[in-house]
């Protein structure tokens, strides 16, 4: 469909996220660090009046001001905090999720979605949800990648949503995410890993820039299945994957050990790694960058990042939460954003 890019910049979109977690404290903290980097403006969805509570709360001496639409956003940001509103029903207390945010949270998305398509903001960060909380509101996508993805479809894209962890040294994206492992071999199929791999590889070239991207992809089982002899999910699923997709000359290796393709000398040989759960690529994501790896959507067709970590309830509110992640997120939203712009 079509849609409107006025001239960059444009600021970056962020959503509330769970407010009783950390993302009211981080995005207070990375609008401290980012007012001296105006290559970063940003506004904040979410309510004002909450969000002074929280800078009281947490001792902060910084302005933030409420704005009737994007455009105020690159006005206000040298000076405050811009908050677009988004109304919450009742108190929230750090820590102590409430279900009655959920209405709030999910609009928070939703306008989100909107300002980037109207072209108001170049691209949409989001602040850590509780699935769990919004399951038991009636929310019925595994999480935020796959409603976005949902977003996208009811504007008439085609939306093939894929997570990828990065961070300086790894982009590992997993083929399946939140579903039990005991799931995992059953969700696995061919179609599904030839579809993954190749947003990774098209994500890759347009918007990393890599022109001949290499994605190495793990086995499912300890060894990669020792030829069979510990599961058969490589020979019947990964490898024919792998050889339709060389036939469409991308370049995919593998599958290979899931304790072995992690090692630094090994990382220098491939520009990002396809895995067949979610914890085999979060775990050395997390290990190598937890305070600096981003969470990217790909296959949308606007920009999406997120820190890569959770709500964190037991640092809300304590002043202890670390921003680097969300402002790790900001700049690569920023960034991709930016060149998506320049290109439309």
């Amino acid at each position: 469909m079509t849609r409107r890019h006025p001239p960059l910049p444009l600021p970056v979109a962020v959503t509330m996220g769970d407010p009783a977690g950390i993302g009211p404290d981080i995005t207070l903290a990375a609008w401290a660090s980012a007012k001296a980097e105006p290559t970063v403006p940003f506004m904040l969805l979410s309510d004002p009046e909450f969000m002074r509570g929280r800078a009281e709360i947490l001792k902060l001496d910084m302005a933030i001001e409420e704005i009737a639409g994007a455009d105020d956003a690159l006005k206000v940001f040298p000076r405050a905090l811009p908050v677009l509103p988004v109304a919450l029903q009742g108190p929230i207390v750090p820590g102590q999720p409430e279900a009655a945010a959920v209405p709030a949270i999910l609009s928070a998305i939703e306008r989100a979605v909107e300002l980037v398509y109207q072209g108001e903001a170049s691209a949409l960060v989001t602040n850590p949800i509780n699935k769990k909380l919004l399951y038991d509101s009636g929310f019925d996508h595994p999480g935020h990648t796959e409603f976005l993805g949902a977003l996208a479809q009811s504007h008439g894209d085609t939306a093939e949503p894929v997570m990828m962890l990065a961070c300086d040294e790894l982009r590992a994206v997993p083929a399946t995410i939140h579903i039990p492992v005991k799931d995992v071999a059953a969700a696995l199929s061919v179609e599904l890993l030839v579809a993954t791999i190749r947003t990774t590889a098209q994500a890759l070239s347009s918007r990393f820039g890599i022109s001949s991207p290499r994605i190495a992809v793990t086995g499912l089982n300890p060894h990669a299945g020792e030829q069979g002899a510990i599961g058969d999910e490589e020979k019947t699923i990964i490898v024919p994957a792998i050889e339709i997709l060389r036939g469409e000359n991308i370049n995919v290796s593998g599958p290979s050990p899931a304790d072995t393709i992690f090692q630094e000398p090994l990382r220098s040989t491939y520009d990002a790694v396809v895995t067949m759960y979610h914890d085999q690529a979060l775990i050395p994501v997390k290990i190598l960058a937890f305070d600096r790896a981003v969470n990217i959507t790909l296959g949308l067709p606007f920009v999406r990042t997120s820190p890569d970590h959770g709500t964190a309830y037991d640092l809300a509110g304590t002043g202890r939460a670390d921003p680097a992640s969300l402002i790790e997120a900001l700049k690569l939203a920023h960034l991709l954003g930016a060149q998506r712009g320049a290109a439309a």
